[in-house]
């Protein structure tokens, strides 16, 4: 009942190499796309701006470091002072810039009533930007502890 044989063709085989090339034209029209946007992005007013002395840029922030240690004495920028100088100095840093923050650092066995008293002298001497340093506790889990 056969009326022949039919043959069959080989089927193309299934390519195993990634073809590189839709990847690579792809590629360059968003590289084209950025090259013309990004002229686009910035403003697109153009303006001849005025030169004037009180246009600069401003200073990064200042800071003075004010520590407390176990026994309760202040250092001013690693320098020990009794209140009455830290006092002084405080106002001096005020004066020159009235924004400058200070970052306290405190032992943890300071009293607290030492670390109120040198915030008080900080800010009568009109520095009222207290910025409190700390350090993080280590995560239980990653000391080995349940």
């Amino acid at each position: 009942m056969s009326f022949g044989r039919l043959e069959r063709t080989q089927r193309a085989q299934p390519m195993s190499e990634i073809n590189m090339t839709p990847l690579v034209d792809v590629m360059l029209v968003l590289v084209a796309i950025f090259i013309i946007t990004a002229p686009l992005l910035a403003s697109s007013i153009k303006l001849d701006l005025p030169r004037t002395e009180a246009a600069k840029p401003g200073s990064a922030p200042q800071f003075v470091a004010l520590v407390v240690d176990k026994s309760g004495q202040a250092y001013l920028n690693d320098k020990p002072l009794d209140l009455s100088e830290l006092a002084l100095q405080l106002v001096q840093a005020a004066k020159s810039n009235p924004d400058t923050e200070i970052q306290l650092r405190a032992d943890a066995a300071v009293p607290y009533g030492r670390i109120v008293e040198v915030m008080g002298i900080a800010q009568k001497a009109g520095l009222n930007r207290i910025g409190f340093v700390a350090q993080a506790k280590p995560n239980a889990q990653a000391a080995g502890k349940p």
